[in-house]
């Protein structure tokens, strides 16, 4: 579990008012010093995060934001900030000073985390600054707050147990394949070896897959394209063969309808978002006009290349499949525009490197706006024409 992507862990934030102890208790929790902790309003500057092993659960990953109701030039950036991290945040905890309680505030969070879905704890934080008469009061304004303090470890001991109640009532991240290929089945993968490729490593999609098949008693064969006609006589009853989505057409002709055939892209468009919302976005494709501008989002950052998929490959086969003049604009990791309004569609990453809340936030922003969202392996899929084949999969 210590190796557990950070996109793969319940993403837990911590929000609240400035100097509400959120760093403290991000500490407390994790008895590590991992934020900075200070009187002074407005330390944590930027979000903190760390992954740890919170168990029975499982990994999670905590987010400690900067501090809310920063009315400063500088303070209004950050908040902005903070209120992004809503959109890959699973479960939330929202703290309070006991000494500084805001019901307009809670009810403004409160509203914020209803937006975006998003079960949370409300917790009152430096309780050992309360009365008992002063506790009392509270817990009749806020019953089913949790009281703590940092000074005191059963009570942080007592935050922990509730933490763990809440989330894991939250539901499992859907599967890669683990539902589709059956016990002791056979999955061949086909990945290409190009000047992308890291030399010597598997990337996060093809190791991810490949530990989705062990754990669920799948038997793997990774092969190149190169290999792959001699490894389909190697290898009979293949259940499902998955490619580099670069790859998919030179491997649907060696193949020739000997197994069902997807891509790693395609995959992850399932596990990470609504997969029919990003089919329905790529048949955008055949009514793109002249002029047109699309939105090309990856969640990762690294050096571009002439083979770079997203800002070379794909737009090239976008235009010729349209014979149209389109404009492109390319974002990556973080970075996802607040109006897509102008935009006619938005080609997205297979989403690895973030959670399946992040990227269903942004599907549901574009589909707010009327922008149809699909993905890189769809796209690839709906121009070689073979994207019928590619999800036959899943029907």
């Amino acid at each position: 579990m210590k190796n557990t992507p950070n996109s793969n862990r319940l993403h837990i934030g911590i929000f609240g008012k400035t100097n509400s102890g959120k760093s403290s208790l991000l500490n407390a929790i994790t008895e590590q010093n991992i934020a900075i902790v200070s009187e002074i309003e407005g330390t944590t500057t930027d979000s903190v995060v760390k992954a740890m092993e919170f168990l029975p659960f499982g990994p999670v990953l905590f987010i400690d934001t900067a501090g809310l109701e920063d009315n400063t030039p500088l303070g209004k950036l950050r908040v902005k900030k903070t209120l992004e991290e809503l959109k890959r945040t699973d479960f939330a905890i929202l703290v309070m000073d006991a000494t500084k309680i805001d019901m307009a505030f809670y009810k403004d969070q409160e509203i914020q985390f209803k937006k975006y879905n998003i079960p949370f704890l409300f917790v009152i934080n430096k309780d050992d600054l309360l009365t008992e008469n002063e506790k009392d009061v509270i817990k009749k304004i806020f019953p089913r707050a949790i009281f703590a303090s940092t000074k005191n470890r059963d009570s942080i001991l007592m935050l922990k147990e509730n933490i763990l109640k809440e989330i894991i009532k939250e539901k499992e991240e859907p599967k890669l394949l683990g539902d589709l290929v059956p016990y002791n089945g056979k999955v061949l993968m086909v990945v290409p070896v190009d000047s992308e490729a890291p030399k010597g490593r598997l990337i996060l999609p093809q190791v991810q897959l490949i530990r989705e098949c062990l754990d669920h008693g799948i038997k793997s064969y990774v092969v190149r394209d190169t290999e792959l006609e001699s490894a389909l006589e190697d290898i009979k009853d293949i259940d499902l063969v998955v490619t580099d989505s670069q790859a998919f057409k030179n491997v649907d002709k060696i193949l020739n309808n000997r197994a069902k055939l997807t891509s790693f892209s395609i995959l992850f468009a399932r596990q990470k978002g609504d997969l029919n919302d990003l089919v329905r976005g790529v048949k955008k494709l055949k009514s793109l006009n002249h002029g047109d501008k699309i939105l090309i989002a990856e969640t990762c950052t690294h050096n571009t290349s002439h083979e770079d998929i997203g800002r070379v490959k794909i737009p090239k086969l976008v235009k010729n499949y349209t014979g149209k003049e389109i404009e492109f604009t390319f974002v990556g990791g973080k970075d996802f525009p607040e109006d897509l309004s102008k935009y006619a569609l938005v080609i997205h990453c297979g989403a690895c490197m973030i959670n399946k809340k992040h990227m269903q936030s942004r599907i549901d922003e574009s589909m707010l706006l009327n922008v149809p969202i699909t993905n890189y392996g769809l796209v690839i899929a709906e121009v070689t024409g073979i994207l019928d084949k590619s999800l036959e999969i899943f029907k």
